[in-house]
């Protein structure tokens, strides 16, 4: 499969009792924004059980991206590298639950597929390119057991199956305070127009690193 001139960054819808998301908030941002010679071309994913897979799966087909972020909301205080995409979505005792109302319990995302997959993103420049900006930044090993960690899971088995040299992970980002003040509570918030460029600055460092390593990318 050829690559285009794009990267893709993805967030998801609301959830919960949220009026916005600012995983979906901070890469409408960068929509169309073009870096080096690349595009970026960010896409809305539903917080739907079912409809994760076939929605990045579509993305990347279509696209055919050099690099693949996904990003996700937390409740950290930090810009949160995910290293690792684990094979199971479990809500057990988690009190939020898909929009479509799931709440799976011990599912493996893909029953044929590894155990986890590790993000091919170049997690620790990156890490040293946000906190040289200021931006409070760390390297996390749990993506938990919700959507954030499906669609970096499916991401990496995409690529995986499909042979695809294409650095790709997942990025956790905090709260806006818009919606601590919703809330009602005390939750770390990092402000929209700091999370953006957090996103910019992976991209842009990726793409170093790519060039620095063009054989990560052939």
């Amino acid at each position: 499969m050829e690559q285009g001139q794009t990267i893709v960054l993805t967030g998801f819808e609301p959830f919960s009792d949220y009026h916005v998301n600012p995983s979906w908030e901070a890469v409408k941002r960068l929509d169309r924004k073009r870096i080096e010679s690349y595009e970026v071309k960010s896409f809305l994913i539903p917080l739907v059980y079912n409809e994760i897979k076939n929605t990045i799966e579509e993305i990347l087909e279509a696209e055919s991206p050099k690099i693949v972020i996904n990003i996700g909301q937390s409740t950290r205080a930090l810009i949160s590298l995910e290293k690792v995409a684990i094979n199971l979505a479990d809500l057990t005792d988690f009190p939020v639950l898909y929009n479509c109302g799931t709440r799976p319990t011990d599912d493996s995302l893909e029953p044929q597929g590894p155990k986890a997959y590790f993000s091919t993103l170049p997690t620790r420049e990156i890490l040293n390119s946000l906190r040289e900006s200021e931006i409070p930044a760390e390297i996390s090993y749990t993506a938990g057991t919700f959507g954030c960690n499906q669609i970096f899971y499916h991401t990496m088995h995409k690529i995986s199956r499909e042979g695809m040299r294409i650095p790709a992970g997942l990025i956790h980002i905090p709260t806006l305070p818009s919606q601590a003040a919703q809330a009602q509570k005390k939750i770390p918030t990092m402000n929209l127009q700091t999370t953006a460029r957090a996103i910019e600055v992976a991209v842009k460092t990726t793409l170093q690193n790519l060039k620095q390593n063009p054989q990560l990318n052939q």
